[in-house]
Formats: C-alpha cells, structure tokens, sequence
C-alpha cells in the first residue's frame, strides 16, 4: 500500500545543514559539468539529469560563477525554472570571489557578482554564499571585507547563508576564529573525506562546537578513485596516483567499482550533510542515488574497504599545496 512514509523512505536521507534549519539531500547536485567543463552538454541533458535527481530526492543544487564562465549558473537556472516546482523545495548554492578571469574578494566585485548570478539563475535569493576558494586570496580580506559584504546582501535578501570553501584545511579554523560567532553558516571542503584522505575528520568537532554545516566534494578525488583515473593536469604525486590506481584495479579485478565504493565512504559520516557529486546525466544522476540507497540499506563492503584502505595505507592523507602564500 501506498504511503507518505512509504515515498520518503525511497528517497535519499536528509540531513541538518548545521545551525540553518536546512535539511539537505545527503547527495547534492555538483553543476560544473553543466559548464561544458568535461565535455558538451545539451540544454535537453541537462534539464533531464536535473529533473531526473529531484525526482529522485536530490534537492540541493551547486554552481558557481567560474564554472565554464558563468555557463553552469544560467544552464542550471533554466533547468531548475523548468522544474515547475516551488522554490522552497530547492536550495541552491552559488560562489563569489572566483571568475574565469581571476580573483577578486573586494566588497565591490562581491555585491555586483551576486546580482550577475541571480539574474543568470533566474533566482530572487540563494540559499548560500559561498567565498570561493579562499586560500587565493587574502584571508584577512576575507575576514574584514568579503564576509561582511555578504551579510549585508544577506540583510538585503539575496542571500541566506554565508559560506567558505577552499583545500587546505587550515584556512577554515583561520576565518572562523576571526570573524563573529554565526557569520559564516557552512564550509564547503574538498578532497579531504575520501578513502585515500579522510582529514577532514580532524575538522568536524570543531566545526560542530561552531554550529557550522558541512558539505563535502570530490569524494572521488578529482578522477583519481575512478577506473579511469585522474586527468592529466591532476596535481597529485604520482606515488598517490599510482596507489589509487592499484587500488582502482583491484576493485576491478573484484568485479566491483572503485568510484562507487568511494561514493559510499563519503556518506558513512552523519557529520559531513551532503556529499557533492558532479553530474551531467541521467545515468550519472541514478548510478550516484543507488550507490547513496544500497549505503543506506546495507551499509558498505567492509571487506572490499579493508582491502582498498590498505592498499591505499603508504599515501593516506597525502594531499596537495592550493592557493598564496598568506600573510
């Protein structure tokens, strides 16, 4: 028999995005590949690998600016204004501070990037702000102009919630312990809650104490937990690159996949709201939401994860350097 309960149980978990009062889709929708950034994709595509995740209980959405040059913010508005659906049922995620130009976090470049991009998204407000990538710009420009820009767009109405993201984990404790309590709601992470780097664990405590949610990215490590590997610009070491690919090809050997055991991993932790996953396709939209429901289900391979983790063991937590040398 039919039921309410019944509908939501075959949809993905949601979960709290820190002190919001947001309950956001464990998986969330990664639009750069909207942007053309691997490869074309049609507006058809696009719309239906969109329509295809809210269906499926995807209901957080990422962009930003940089992506193809502003192309994966105005493809995205298109495909979320086709929904037909109302605006509470979606939240969306834009960045400023990051263009295909460069990088600009001035109070000036800040307020003007948000309009460009509400216009591009046909949106009256984001759900989130986020400063982009800040370990290139000036931290304490960060502190002192950036995030009180956006809370006064806040205060305006265009936005709802403040947030950073970058890649060296430091940079998070550096800004939250500079600015005051609540002024930036969530971090977005990368490359740091995967099977070959879980750093990101380290963070959580502090973060939690700080009421600030979570979002992680890149659980496949930018293409190095894929079974055909990372792309050539990847700025790994080869030593990490070779392990993931060992660790790619035992999989393999197995009969199971690499990126979807990863996917997995990156779901275990109730402490990070939602794993970003970018996404261009139908096939792409169903494989990432079964892989989230079997992980729901019947938990992970423990043993297929014992195997790859020590495979994985000589790089663990080896990353890469981002960004200026600050101060």
């Amino acid at each position: 028999m039919a039921s309410a309960e019944a509908a939501e149980a075959r949809l993905l978990e949601r979960r709290e995005l820190g002190s919001t009062g947001i309950k956001v889709s464990c998986v969330g929708f990664g639009a750069s590949p909207l942007g053309n950034v691997f490869g074309p994709v049609s507006d058809d595509e696009a719309l239906a690998a969109v329509r295809r995740a809210f269906e499926l209980g995807i209901n957080f959405f990422d962009t930003s600016p940089y992506y193809g040059g502003t192309v994966s913010e105005s493809v995205l508005g298109r495909c979320l204004r086709a929904l037909g659906v109302p605006r509470s049922e979606f939240f969306v995620s834009t960045k400023c501070g990051r263009y295909i130009d460069g990088f600009d976090f001035s109070a000036e470049r800040v307020t003007r990037s948000v309009d460009e991009s509400l216009s591009r998204l046909g949106l009256d407000y984001v759900d989130f702000l986020q400063c982009h990538d800040i370990e290139f710009g000036s931290l304490d420009q960060i502190v002192s102009e950036t995030i009180p820009a956006i809370q006064k767009l806040k205060e305006a109405g265009k936005v709802r919630f403040v947030g950073i993201t970058g890649l060296p984990l430091e940079i998070f404790n550096y800004v939250l312990d500079r600015v005051p309590q609540e002024s930036v709601d969530v971090i977005l992470s990368y490359c740091h809650y995967s099977i070959n780097d879980s750093s990101l664990l380290s963070l959580l405590p502090y973060l939690e104490k700080k009421g600030v949610g979570v979002i992680s990215a890149s659980p496949l490590a930018m293409g190095l937990l894929t079974d055909n590997g990372p792309p050539e610009w990847h700025p790994a070491s080869p030593e990490l690159k070779a392990s993931c690919r060992a660790a790619a090809d035992h999989c393999r050997g197995k009969g199971k996949n690499i990126s979807h055991l990863a996917l997995q991993y990156s779901l275990g932790n109730k402490g990070v709201a939602s794993v970003l996953v970018g996404m261009n396709s139908v096939k792409q939209v169903e494989e990432n939401v079964a892989a989230a429901m079997e992980q729901a289900a019947n938990g992970i391979d423990e043993e297929l994860l014992e195997e790859v983790e020590a495979i994985l063991g000589p790089v663990k937590n080896q990353t890469w350097s981002s960004g200026i040398q600050q101060g």
